[in-house]
């Protein structure tokens, strides 16, 4: 980006009209590289009245960085490289999955991952776990729309759903007896969590009752369960939004929970989550976040595998089932503007009871509800609003078995998509994957070994750039997405003016980016098809 084009955003930025309102909904026009795109925005102003909860309290970029305001007086777009890296890696999180002996028999190697706010705060969220009752890793990506409320109650909730929905029978009686005895309940998930990756500790308790209703629902089942890991998937999905859903409803004295409750329910979110088991991987996904298969061939290139489709007003399958489930005279107002409604871009998410509820059971709802406004909740009916639910938690799930090809699988938020297709990030992780392994040569001994000559191999590897390089993959894809000039190289005038950006301007350039890139083990599943 040369100066003229960072001058040009300052300059455009204060001579436009930005649009503010207490928990209104607006539509805006984004640039976006090449294309025109419409977002949801909605005002970042959320003031919490006395005995309230604010539940934007996650990472966000160190406010020493970036501008609040284009008015400011002394703006610029100056950051360091050591500024550039720091606001770039402050989300970062990874774990290599070993086993009580140190070794990986796992068929995930490693995971990596990394998150960037345009919002403030975040309204992405993450979550990574292993399954503890049952076999498997989860990975998921929760993005976030109407403020961050809905996203954050998903990603603490849903992979503990569908850990639940695949535990047999005497599982989970073993667990209601401890629940019935106070005892201690042996946890279902490890979770692999960031530091700033906070939880409701208000709610906990709360969710977790919810969560035992849904294991007693399934122990009334007259037989074993038996949920296929797709069933299971869906099932999941579809309880935790009916419970998002019903919470909302019910009477409820504490006024923080009341409010947060309200909060999850009137903001939404979509979803994407990948379980493996081996050479077995599911993703189930519900709107437009995305999943990415990289495959190696043979000749040693590389191919993208799409593991999900989006869900909007882009997508035939989508436009076709909402037709299905509508009368026809409002096949000409289901999508408005190429948003549902004329309002959401996904067509599928947890939350938005406004896309899913009567008119009167919002009115009821909000009326006797304290300040929705100061809670950041709008109030608004769409025009064609005649047979709800518009919206759906209902994930789609594609199963796809590992092959030894299979290298990694890249799970982000649309903000990562919006910027570079499949294949770019595909080619990135595997030109990271190269580039990683070239400048970390052996140590190849003479001997006698000394120490001036283990001193000159490690200048050696110094030299060849292996500290500039972001071992963070999911940092390297960021830098990248926000970063790229049009040959596809990181032009730091460009990065440093998207870091920059002032909160009432940044999510007109980018959205909130949130990526999981997760390694395979090609030993563990190249021996699975050895023994099989």
């Amino acid at each position: 980006m040369s100066r003229t084009v960072s001058s040009w955003i300052l300059s455009s930025a204060r001579s436009s009209i930005i649009l503010q309102g207490k928990g209104r909904c607006y539509s805006i026009c984004i640039p976006n590289r090449n294309k025109i795109k419409w977002k949801h925005v909605f005002s970042k102003t959320c003031p919490y009245p006395a005995g309230s909860c604010s539940l934007d309290r996650t990472f966000s970029f160190p406010k020493a960085f970036r501008h609040t305001s284009t008015e400011e007086e002394h703006f610029s777009f100056q950051l360091s490289p050591a500024q550039i890296n720091d606001i770039l890696r402050a989300g970062e999180l990874s774990h290599r999955t070993l086993d009580l002996h140190g070794r990986n028999t796992n068929s995930v190697l490693r995971f990596e991952s990394n998150q960037l706010a345009s919002n403030s705060p975040i309204e992405d969220r993450r979550s990574a776990a292993t399954c503890l009752q049952t076999a498997g890793m989860m990975f998921g990506v929760f993005d976030g729309h109407a403020g961050a409320a809905c996203a954050q109650a998903v990603s603490e909730r849903l992979l503990h759903y569908i850990a639940v929905s695949l535990m047999p029978r005497q599982s989970l009686e073993e667990i209601e007896l401890a629940v019935e005895a106070m005892k201690p309940v042996r946890p279902i998930l490890q979770w692999h969590r960031h530091p700033n990756d906070v939880e409701y500790q208000e709610i906990t308790s709360q969710y977790f009752e919810n969560l035992r209703v849904y294991w007693q629902h399934l122990l009334d089942l007259d037989a074993e369960p038996g949920f296929s890991l797709e069933e299971a998937m869906i099932c999941a999905f579809k309880r935790l939004d009916s419970d998002i859903s019903l919470e909302v409803q019910a009477p409820q004295e504490n006024e923080v929970m009341r409010n947060i409750a309200l909060q999850v329910a009137f903001s939404g979110a979509t979803a994407c989550v990948a379980h493996i088991d081996g050479v077995h991987l599911h993703v189930a996904n519900t709107g437009d976040c995305r999943a990415v298969l990289g495959v190696r061939e043979e000749d040693g290139t590389w191919s993208t595998l799409p593991l999900t489709r989006d869900h909007n007003a882009y997508d035939e399958f989508e436009i076709r089932r909402l037709k299905r489930e509508h009368p026809r005279s409002e096949e000409k107002t289901l999508f408005v503007n190429d948003r549902l409604l004329g309002i959401l871009m996904p067509s599928r998410a947890f939350g938005d009871v406004q896309l899913k509820w009567s008119k009167e059971l919002q009115h009821s709802i909000l009326e006797n509800s304290c300040d929705v406004e100061a809670l950041n909740i709008y109030q608004y009916v769409p025009p064609n609003y005649h047979t709800p639910p518009y919206l759906t938690a209902e994930p789609e799930v594609t199963y796809h078995k590992l092959r030894s090809k299979d290298k990694f699988l890249v799970i982000a938020s649309d903000g990562l998509w919006e910027m570079l297709s499949n294949e770019k990030v595909v080619q990135l992780v595997a030109g990271h994957l190269t580039e990683l392994n070239t400048q970390k040569p052996p140590l190849t001994f003479k001997k006698p070994v000394n120490l001036g000559y283990m001193h000159n191999l490690l200048l050696q590897r110094k030299n060849k750039g292996l500290a500039s390089l972001d071992q963070n993959i999911a940092t390297h894809l960021i830098r990248h997405a926000i970063g790229s000039n049009d040959y596809g190289e990181v032009d730091s005038e460009k990065l440093t003016a998207m870091l920059t950006l002032p909160e009432d301007l940044a999510r007109m350039y980018r959205d909130d980016i949130t990526v999981t890139v997760v390694y395979f083990n090609s030993e563990t599943i190249e021996d699975y098809y050895r023994n099989h």
